[in-house]
């Protein structure tokens, strides 16, 4: 999670990430910070964002980001 906190920091230092539960809904996370973050997570986590993953759901707080990474690392 550590790993994960660090690149969303990078993107918006502004943000507290660790609390944070709406920052696609809110704005706060845009086209182009998603980009970023499914390349950085590739890099970081060695895993693959398939389209299927890359919905809002999975993008609202770094809790949700986590548990998808944990997913396609577990290879469902």
């Amino acid at each position: 999670m550590e790993d994960l906190l660090e690149i969303l920091l990078e993107l918006h230092p502004e943000v507290d990430f660790e609390v944070e539960e709406q920052l696609i809904d809110k704005g706060i996370l845009d086209s182009f910070d998603i980009i970023t973050i499914i390349s950085e997570i590739a890099d970081s986590f060695d895993v693959v964002v398939p389209a299927r993953e890359i919905v809002p759901d999975n993008f609202n707080s770094a809790k949700a980001l986590y548990a998808m990474i944990t997913r396609l690392e577990d290879g469902e």
